[in-house]
Order: structure tokens, then C-alpha cells, then sequence
């Protein structure tokens, strides 16, 4: 396994470098990237999550490399309209991508991309990753996520999971949750998180996978009962709720962000954009702007991102097929 990993490595790396080849391997840049506003597409409307991460994090870049970030929303069609318009743009690093973990379970939920998500998109960081959260109602008889489990399996079907939509990263999750533990549980998806919210504390379903900030208040004036969040590790935004890879080995869903260049970006702009994403995630606000949506500063290379993406596009794509889930 340990040779696989440094020969996948060693490919990636090198399809990076040939990516920059025809530009020659310069020192990082010196001079801003142009005298115009650097681009950078998010693919969701304005006031998401997303989009707060990004001002937040662009404002940072902008003092750090004396160099104009501009956000440009480019919502539609689950991302892929916004993550197109970046795919298919000139790899000068005008124009970037800041996206979510949804770009790679789109790369196999959505038939016939208008780009190859591993191959058309240049990752440059991943800036930040947080949990979703499993949650039901105050009153639920559930207390863990061992006890949804025990009776899951005793009453096959018999209960019930929101998400904020069909394809979403929440109900991906909450598929592959019933495929590592062998339950059957219906999916209900909604338009939206609001909707779901509403008919968990309704009594409509038995519990609901959502996002860290959006569930957070919820739990704190005790209306729901957090029982699991879904990361690798307990998370400081909800003090003494266990991971569900606690009962559940193995398991883990996060939640991520990360920004991309057009492919053929030359690897020295690549490598400084890196840099300045690091510079620009350590600064203390931006971190006080993830924790309010319970999401921690994370920062890797360009090449590391690039394999990370590999294994959550073959991750998802194993989900999507084995639960046969389609949004076509």
C-alpha cells in the first residue's frame, strides 16, 4: 500500500508539472497576478456558507498579496455552472474556484459533466473542513447513535432521515451511514434546510443529518439532541457529542472547502497562490468566521489536494453506486 500511494503520488505530481511545463519553472511571482481583480467563481448563491468563507478569506488574500480578489457568484445546476465557467477558463490565474465538498460527489452523482473534475481542475488548498451532525428532536427516545442502530435494525424501515436535498453532501452521509452500519432507513429529502428543520422538530421524521452551523443553534437552546458529528475527530463546536466513528468504525463524512485554478495553470502561480491561502487562513478572523459555522482552518499542498480529491471522488462514487442514488 505504501508503494501504491508514492507511485499515485509521484503520477499526480508530475501531471502538475507537465501542466506547467510549457511556462518553464520560474521563482514565485513578485508582481501581482494582474493589474486587473483576480476572479474567483463560487458556485452558490450569495449569503451561503460558502460564500462567507470565501469574502472572508479573498479579503485576506487581497491585503496579503496587494493583489484585488473579487467573489463572483455563479449559482445553478447542483455547483456545475459556476465549476464549468472555472473549468473551461484561460489558466492565467484570473480565475479561480472556491467550491465545497460537492464537487467530488458530483464528479459520479451527475451524469454527463461538461468537465472532467480530476482532470480539468488544478487544485491549489483545501482551506478549511468541519462535520455535519445527526441530530434528532429533545424528546426522541434516541440517545446515541448506538441506539438509532439497535432499533433501526429491529424495525427495518420503520424510521426516518431528513436531508436539505437529494444528491447533498447530508445525504450522502446519511447513505453511507446506512451502508456501513446495514440499516435501512427512508430518506426524505427537502428543498432546503429550513423545511427539514421544520418537520424534525414537527415529529414528520425521527432524525436529520445537517451542517455544524446550521443545526448549532438548534442544539444549544436544546430543541435538538446532537448524537454524532460525522469528522474524524470530536468537534470543539459541539463539547462532548462523540463522533459517529465512535460506534460506527470507520466512518467519517466532512464536511470541506478548497480552492482550484482552470487546468494548465502554470505550476509556480499554482505554488503561489498556496502560499498566500495559507498566509491568508492563519489570520484570526477568518478562523472566528469558521467557527461560527463549526468548521476549522485546514490547509494542505497542491499535490496533496490532488490526491485527497482522488480518493473522495473514487469515496463517492463507491456510495453512489452501491445505494443507487440518482438525481437525473
Amino acid at each position: 500500500m505504501a508503494n501504491l500511494n508514492r507511485r499515485l503520488f509521484s503520477k499526480i505530481a508530475n501531471s502538475l508539472l507537465m501542466g506547467a511545463s510549457s511556462m518553464g519553472m520560474r521563482t514565485p511571482l513578485a508582481q501581482p497576478i494582474s493589474n486587473k481583480p483576480v476572479k474567483v467563481v463560487v458556485p452558490y448563491s450569495p449569503g451561503g456558507g460558502t460564500d462567507v468563507i470565501g469574502r472572508s478569506l479573498l479579503q485576506n488574500m487581497s491585503g496579503l498579496m496587494g493583489q484585488a480578489f473579487i467573489l463572483d457568484n455563479k449559482p445553478g445546476a447542483g455547483t456545475v455552472i459556476g465549476t464549468d465557467y472555472v473549468a473551461k477558463s484561460e489558466p492565467d490565474g484570473k480565475t479561480l474556484l472556491l467550491t465545497s465538498s460537492a464537487v467530488s460527489i458530483n464528479a459520479s452523482l451527475i451524469k454527463n459533466l461538461p468537465y472532467n473534475t480530476l482532470r480539468d481542475l488544478a487544485p491549489i488548498a483545501r482551506i478549511c473542513e468541519g462535520p455535519n451532525v445527526i441530530v434528532v428532536r429533545a424528546d426522541s427516545p434516541f440517545l446515541s447513535i448506538g441506539d438509532v442502530i439497535r432499533s433501526a435494525k429491529e424495525k427495518p424501515g420503520a424510521l426516518s432521515y431528513a436531508s436539505s436535498g437529494n444528491g447533498s453532501a447530508v445525504h450522502l452521509a446519511g447513505e453511507l451511514f446506512k451502508l456501513m452500519s446495514g440499516i435501512q432507513i427512508q430518506h426524505i429529502p427537502y428543498k432546503g434546510a429550513g423545511p427539514a428543520y421544520t418537520d424534525l422538530l414537527g415529529g414528520q421524521v425521527d432524525m436529520l443529518i445537517g451542517t455544524a452551523g446550521g443545526v448549532h443553534k438548534f442544539v444549544q437552546t436544546g430543541r435538538m439532541r446532537a448524537l454524532g458529528v460525522t469528522s474524524a475527530e470530536r468537534s470543539k463546536a459541539y463539547p462532548g457529542v462523540p463522533t459517529v466513528g465512535e460506534t460506527l468504525r470507520g466512518f467519517v463524512a466532512q464536511v470541506w472547502y478548497a480552492v482550484y485554478a482552470p487546468k494548465g495553470t502554470p505550476l509556480d502561480l499554482i505554488n503561489t497562490l498556496n502560499e498566500f491561502t495559507r498566509k491568508a487562513v492563519s489570520i484570526p478572523a477568518y478562523q472566528t468566521t469558521l467557527e461560527s459555522d463549526g468548521l476549522v482552518a485546514s490547509v494542505n499542498s497542491p499535490v496533496e489536494m490532488a490526491l485527497f480529491m482522488k480518493a473522495e471522488v473514487e469515496r463517492w462514487q463507491k456510495v453512489v453506486q452501491q445505494a443507487n442514488i440518482s438525481i437525473d
